[in-house]
């Protein structure tokens, strides 16, 4: 299992991205999983359904099992967040996982930037950050750029910079800025 992450500001396409890039790493006879991370609550099923109910009675996990997908979902209560690293093993094997967010977490990362957003760029602060992907040329980039569009070469770029689970990190030290 290879891991590697996508990092921007909210607005910058990151989800368009993934969605766009997963069917060529498939095409290409990859396994991809992906690991999204949330600054909000989210629900996985809706409300008055039977699971949601199980959980709203007080179950700390419930399991949704059918012929054609299962998934389980916790409840943390007042636990904290786990850490990506608990989430990463907990998948089935694949052969490349795509992390959207955890900007803050030392794994190497593609970022997403468009200007309209009107943030700065994170890579010159981000040293995990191996490649912009954006939608104007960055000629004071530090890193190679890709335009948005070109799904074919931000996947050779996920699959050739992707690093094996044991040696991705926790999290690293810098200036971080606000995530989003």
């Amino acid at each position: 299992m290879r891991i590697i992450g996508l990092a921007g500001w909210s607005g910058s396409g990151k989800t368009t991205l993934v969605t766009s890039v997963i069917p060529v790493l498939v095409k290409r006879g990859l396994k991809v999983a992906t690991v999204k991370h949330a600054h909000h609550e989210f629900d996985t099923d809706q409300p008055g359904k039977d699971s949601w109910l199980h959980r709203k009675a007080g179950a700390s996990e419930v399991a949704i099992v059918s012929s054609r997908r299962w998934a389980i979902v916790h409840e943390l209560g007042e636990e904290p967040e786990p850490p990506l690293a608990d989430i990463l093993a907990k998948l089935s094997a694949v052969d490349l996982v795509i992390v959207e967010g955890f900007k803050r977490h030392a794994h190497p990362k593609l970022e997403v930037y468009r200007a309209v957003v009107g943030k700065p760029l994170l890579h010159p602060d981000d040293d995990c950050i191996v490649a912009v992907a954006t939608d104007a040329p960055l000629p004071r980039a530090q890193v190679p750029v890709l335009m948005l569009d070109d799904f074919a070469g931000i996947a050779d770029v996920l699959e050739a910079e992707a690093l094996p689970l044991d040696r991705i990190g926790n999290t690293y030290s810098t200036t971080p800025r606000s995530e989003t």
